[in-house]
């Protein structure tokens, strides 16, 4: 009878707790397959959440980005070889020029358009792999278009070869790297994106006295095998933060079209075609604009080396500024400026001191896009989709390679001052992507003042 009422007031006590305590006795309510794992639930619990928190640096997230932004330099500067090959092929070969132009056209191509490739060959054999794959094809491509006796043998080496190796590692590196950061993703990622600046300004000086003494064949080989070895540092750099399962992935999974019903992804690939349209034309026309207005062939030269280095200062300055006022703000100032000083300095631009005050303008605010495409995709869709999400905005950017094709025929066909069409193509190009780019924010946000 005693026993009766002391298990009815047990029951009582047990049923007046409140539904949500967590009652645990150990040894009895434990879950059996914690048990016979040697867990304690809560605890498993606390490990994974300690595991997915971001560590936002520390000495492996910065040899990552260290090994990125050396794979990046590298992958930088060939295209001061179309000068020699001009003059050596001018006498034989009809529109020398423009056949030649078609290789930078071809690398830029198969760089953007190989993402979905590098995704599933990652799916299958892990980053490693995939990043030794790429520096093999980088490498290869380089060494062998020193071999090269006609135009079309530079458009599979240096062209696809090498395109496709240099997407390799970039889209694998950039799929790896964001993990590690949190609040200094954009200056992360804006250091790697530098290595593109640094490229541009370094390896013109390294290649045109290797050039001139031993020719181009060795020059591509030598610069083959630099490649190689500081793409085999990033190789042994690069980790992924958690171990990847390795289950071969379609390309449905790969290019999720999904993404696409996110009405903000839709408007920032606009923007970022927009903006992209009018980035080449002043690195690839100043030179040929400063000779037309009768300047030497060295001052139009030190106008794209000044762009380069300080495309190379702006690509860090994005990082940092968009970790303090939002990815998407610094991107839209950055483009209003690059915008307007193309409408303002450029086209009044007829002598030596004015190009060189618009080449250090705009080479500091027009590269944003390369340190902020990475986040703001990210910030959009999540770690989850951002691959994919990435993957398609620069597979868009192919259409973006052909803005100087454009505006080379807008200028053919106007009948105006000469440049003039480069000039206004480019500078629209960037007010048009700024106005993209507020629509954007506030599809985002509506308060004026927030961080996005």
């Amino acid at each position: 009878m005693f026993g009766k009422k002391r298990e009815n007031s047990e029951q009582s006590d047990v049923s007046e707790r409140p539904k949500n305590e967590d009652i645990t006795v150990p040894g009895e309510n434990d879950d059996i397959s914690s048990t016979r794992s040697g867990t304690v639930p809560g605890i498993d619990q606390e490990k994974d959440d300690i595991e997915d928190k971001i560590p936002d640096g520390g000495l492996r997230a910065w040899l990552i980005v260290l090994g990125a932004f050396l794979m990046v330099v590298t992958s930088y500067g060939t295209s001061v070889m179309q000068d020699f090959y001009e003059r050596q092929w001018g006498d034989k070969v009809d529109d020398v020029q423009l056949q030649l132009s078609f290789v930078g056209t071809f690398c830029l191509i198969f760089a953007n358009a190989c993402g979905p490739i590098a995704q599933i060959m990652r799916s299958i054999w892990g980053t490693r792999i995939v990043l030794l794959i790429g520096t093999f094809l980088i490498a290869i491509g380089l060494i062998i278009a020193g071999f090269s006796k006609e135009i079309w043998h530079l458009y599979l080496t240096q062209g696809i070869l090498f395109g496709t190796g240099v997407s390799l590692m970039y889209v694998t590196i950039m799929a790896v790297a964001p993990g590690y950061f949190d609040k200094k993703r954009g200056l992360a990622l804006g250091l790697i994106a530098s290595g593109s600046g640094i490229g541009g300004l370094i390896m013109p000086f390294i290649m045109t006295p290797i050039n001139n003494s031993l020719g181009a064949g060795w020059t591509y080989r030598i610069v083959g095998f630099i490649c190689l070895g500081c793409d085999l540092v990033a190789c042994l750099l690069v980790r992924d933060r958690k171990p990847l399962s390795k289950q071969r992935k379609k390309l449905s999974e790969i290019i999720r079209l999904d993404i696409f019903k996110n009405k903000n992804f839709r408007i920032w690939g606009l923007g970022a075609l927009v903006q992209m349209l009018g980035y080449y034309i002043p690195f690839f026309f100043l030179p040929s604009y400063a000779t037309w207005l009768g300047l030497s062939s060295d001052q139009g030269s030190s106008l794209v080396a000044v762009s380069s280095a300080l495309n190379f200062v702006g690509r860090i300055l994005a990082g940092i500024l968009a970790d303090r006022f939002g990815v998407v703000n610094i991107n839209t100032i950055f483009l209003f400026i690059s915008g307007l000083c193309t409408l303002l300095i450029w086209t009044f631009a007829y002598d030596y001191g004015t190009l060189m005050a618009y080449s250090a303008v705009f080479g500091c605010f027009s590269g944003s896009y390369f340190s902020l495409v990475s986040p703001i995709t990210l910030n959009i869709l999540g770690m989850e989709r951002f691959p994919s999400g990435l993957s398609m905005i620069l597979m868009s950017n192919i259409i973006s390679v052909f803005g100087p094709n454009i505006a080379s025929a807008i200028d053919g066909a106007a009948g105006a001052e000469p440049y003039f069409a480069y000039k206004m193509f480019a500078g629209v190009s960037y007010i048009v992507a700024t106005f993209v780019m507020i629509w954007l924010k506030f599809s985002l946000n509506r308060k004026i003042f927030t961080k996005v």
